[in-house]
């Protein structure tokens, strides 16, 4: 099983549709994508007058943008890969977080964050029962409030909801598809290998930061929760197994 998270302008790519058809062919009831989509949702905020402001690489989020994300990432955003996909000859299925509490997540620091969140639980079952429908399923990660009695939305970063889901369904393998080939060091370069104490390293010295910090923070929460491989790539690490950088923990390194 492979998890896939699509970073929001990898997306733009045209190729996209034919390399996510070449990688569900190889293995058809044995991927799942996540979607991000941060740039759309930067846009229309800009339009509203509203400025986005992140910490972390992580959104803050007001109860106010609520209502916008879920326009923008389960709507738009996940509705067109969907299409996209179909065209290419994907049997895809567009589904939220929300859907079936399919993504249960609390609220990660209210003051700092506002009405972001963690993922806390999956529904398995659901994701397991549209896999063996024999479809695709493309996550929009905006998730269920599952300690509010009320219920809502909180905006979970897609890279989070990824790796969650990836450790949920005992994935093979986590791929976070980004813009860039990998991550990469104070010279530019591509990092092949990337432990926990080199990432610990470029982080503090700010050296990865913002949405690639995020990242590797999450393909570490990943790897803790048993996810055997964790990847971080552009597109072509769909179709290419050796490309990218290779996340481990410590400084043994298994491939």
């Amino acid at each position: 099983m492979r998890v896939v998270k699509i970073g929001g302008r990898a997306q733009a790519n045209p190729q996209l549709p034919t390399m996510l058809y070449d990688a569900w062919r190889a293995s058809p009831g044995s991927l799942c994508v996540v979607h991000g989509g941060g740039d759309d949702m930067s846009a229309m905020q800009r339009a509203l007058g509203r400025e986005p402001v992140f910490v972390g690489g992580r959104r803050v989020t007001s109860e106010g943008d609520l209502e916008l994300l879920r326009m923008v990432l389960s709507g738009v955003v996940n509705k067109r890969l969907v299409n996209s996909f179909l065209a290419a000859g994907i049997p895809a299925i567009g589904i939220s977080g929300e859907d079936g509490r399919l993504i249960g997540a609390e609220i990660v620091d209210l003051k700092t964050l506002g009405f972001a969140g963690r993922p806390i639980k999956i529904n398995v079952e659901l994701l397991q029962s549209v896999l063996n429908a024999g479809f695709l399923p493309v996550i929009s990660p905006v998730s269920y409030n599952a300690t509010s009695s009320k219920g809502g939305a909180l905006n979970v970063n897609g890279d989070d909801a990824a790796a969650a889901i990836a450790a949920a369904i005992g994935a093979d393998e986590l791929l976070l598809v980004a813009d860039v080939e990998g991550v990469r060091g104070a010279e530019g370069e591509t990092i092949s290998n990337l432990t926990g104490e080199f990432a610990r390293e470029l982080i503090a010295n700010r050296i990865a930061v913002g949405g690639m910090a995020a990242k590797i923070e999450s393909a570490q929460a990943a790897l803790a929760a048993g996810v055997l491989s964790v990847r971080i790539c552009d597109l072509d690490g769909l179709v290419d197994s050796e490309r990218g950088t290779f996340v481990t923990l410590s400084q043994s390194i298994a491939l």
